[in-house]
């Protein structure tokens, strides 16, 4: 079905099919990426505060670079500035934090990309379809028979069908993806603040709600 399909669509509908299985690769590695950086905050957070409280620095550490993500590597920042006073440690954790948002948004803007272009092409098929149908029609006249002109409209009917086919999962593929960055920055911002509090104040208590 997919070689008929590709084959009537012309080489719009293959580079078409080539945009899909980029954007098909670019979603499940960035899907992958941001599963394995999405921890428990909460009790991640409540791990570091029983290790510093018996004043385990490095066993701290060593659970931020033995978790995955950037939650603990902002806590590690945090970590390592705690003898230099709260606007220090504060100012190391947004630091921190800014250098793991380019990380999580990588390739969205490359996915949003092929968002907009896959209509686009689509689009370009159908025309380059009905410019066939109508040049077959200017040399046959009124003696042009259906299945003369049928290959043109196939080639603009799939086209169309494969660029708005493939538009709209890529959009919600990255919709997806923007919502799952999203609330690893809210993460890092819960974290950031709380182990602030936590290493600054030295009290490990944590903050009332």
């Amino acid at each position: 079905m997919v070689p008929i399909i590709l084959k009537q669509g012309g080489p719009v509908a293959i580079l078409l099919a080539v945009l899909a299985v980029v954007a098909l690769a670019v979603f499940l590695e960035r899907a992958l990426h941001l599963h394995r950086a999405q921890i428990n905050v909460a009790e991640f957070l409540n791990g570091i505060r029983t290790v510093l409280k018996k004043a385990s620095v490095m066993e701290a550490i060593a659970i931020c670079d033995a978790t995955p993500g950037p939650v603990p590597r902002v806590v590690k920042a945090a970590i390592l500035t705690r003898d230099q006073g709260r606007d220090r440690v504060r100012e190391a954790v947004e630091e921190a934090g800014l250098a793991e948002v380019p990380p999580l948004e990588r390739r969205l803007n490359l996915l949003a990309t092929l968002c907009h272009l896959a209509p686009l092409l689509g689009l370009l098929g159908t025309v380059l379809g009905l410019m066939d149908v109508f040049a077959e029609l200017e040399r046959q006249g009124l003696y042009a028979h259906v299945t003369q002109v049928s290959g043109g409209v196939w080639r603009a009917l799939v086209n169309m069908a494969l660029g708005v086919g493939i538009s709209i999962p890529a959009y919600a593929a990255y919709n997806y993806l923007v919502s799952r960055v999203h609330a690893l920055v809210v993460d890092m911002e819960r974290a950031a603040a709380e182990i602030v509090h936590i290493v600054a104040d030295g009290n490990g208590e944590p903050r009332p709600s």
